[in-house]
């Protein structure tokens, strides 16, 4: 079997984590800091470009990494127009829409782009997989009860697909044959009903939807966050706020540590325990929605990302759900490998990459 090596790059916030894979081994591996200093000069995160590359070149340089050897960069995909789950080639298409951001500014729209310049200086091949955008819902799915809203799908795309993937390859099945209801349960929570190789219908984890988590609201009461919008008392920035970034435990517990509260529940702090169990009760809530969406045809519950290992909440979820189906847990999340996984199916010729127009 052929060997190759592949360049994962995943540009966040205040960092950039890069990982070189052989086939499936990964040989490199880092997480590189950004000072609030160092970004303080960039008005956009575009502008960011150069720098980030240069810094990811800087530390491939002192990692001995032969730049020559590498078949191909995936870049983690940003906020692009949804799309449909897979690779997509970096294209003009979408470099142009990563520039202007069409579905808004984040970090992760550097991905594409600084593997697009690195792959063609070396000439390799540049990639994003599974962006949060990725949108397979049915129609019926989108209607969100009055014609000025629609249903969006924002989600954690590329945790739940590559673990709904190993998880089919593990039973000795192919994923595109499952029904398959995947919690990721990280700063956000998304649900997603999996129905074979598609994920039909998903809240969406970024905006407003959902179980609240660490740092989002979820669903909040319709009524009671109109009447706060018009009281006067809150700016529309706010609002945003509350819904994303100050909602879920840091609106109860002014922190978004799901461990320390973890912590404290075992301490013996009984609002500790409320709260936990109060998000762990609307995770449950809304895997029987997408079990519903499944019409109860379910293969198995999949719980991942970094609150997965918590075994109260693990627990907690299975009391809850196991009559819908077996729940697994893959706890934590890796998108590096899930990165290189993408990347290495296309060198393999196992999948063709799509085309964004």
């Amino acid at each position: 079997m052929d060997s190759y090596i592949i360049l994962a790059i995943n540009p966040g916030s205040t960092s950039t984590k890069i990982a070189v894979y052989a086939n499936d081994k990964n040989v490199f591996l880092k997480n590189i800091k950004h000072s609030t200093e160092e970004l303080q000069p960039f008005e956009k995160i575009t502008d960011q470009f150069e720098f980030r590359k240069e810094v990811i070149l800087k530390e491939l340089k002192e990692a001995g990494i032969d730049l020559t050897s590498i078949k191909a960069v995936v870049g983690r995909g940003g906020l692009v127009k949804p799309i449909e789950s897979g690779v997509y080639g970096v294209n003009d298409a979408l470099k142009a829409d990563l520039r202007k951001g069409v579905m808004g500014e984040h970090a992760s729209n550097l991905g594409g782009l600084i593997a697009d310049d690195i792959a063609k200086a070396i000439g390799a091949a540049a990639y994003i997989a599974d962006p949060v955008v990725v949108d397979e819902m049915e129609e019926v799915a989108r209607f969100a009860g009055h014609p000025l809203f629609s249903r969006l799908s924002i989600f954690h795309a590329l945790n739940q697909k590559a673990i709904a993937r190993i998880y089919a390859t593990q039973v000795g099945k192919k994923y595109e044959e499952m029904n398959l209801v995947v919690a990721h349960l990280g700063g956000g929570i998304s649900v997603g009903a999996h129905r074979q190789g598609r994920v039909v219908d998903v809240n969406n984890a970024l905006d407003g939807e959902g179980p609240f988590s660490p740092e989002r609201a979820g669903t909040l009461p319709a009524g009671q966050l109109a009447k706060l919008c018009f009281s006067g008392e809150y700016t529309h920035e706010q609002i945003k706020k509350i819904i994303c970034g100050k909602g879920g435990l840091v609106g109860y517990t002014c922190s978004n540590d799901a461990y320390q509260l973890q912590l404290k529940m075992e301490a013996g702090d009984a609002e500790a325990k409320l709260i936990q169990d109060a998000m762990s009760y609307n995770i449950c809530k809304w895997i029987g929605m997408m079990a519903a969406v499944l019409k109860g045809k379910v293969d198995a519950v999949i719980l991942t990302g970094g609150m997965a290992h918590n075994p109260h909440i693990v627990e907690y979820v299975k009391d809850m759900v196991s009559f819908v189906a077996p729940v697994v847990v893959y706890p934590g999340e890796d998108e590096m490998a899930a990165l290189a996984m993408n990347g290495l199916l296309v060198l393999r010729g196992e999948v063709s990459p799509r085309v964004y127009a």
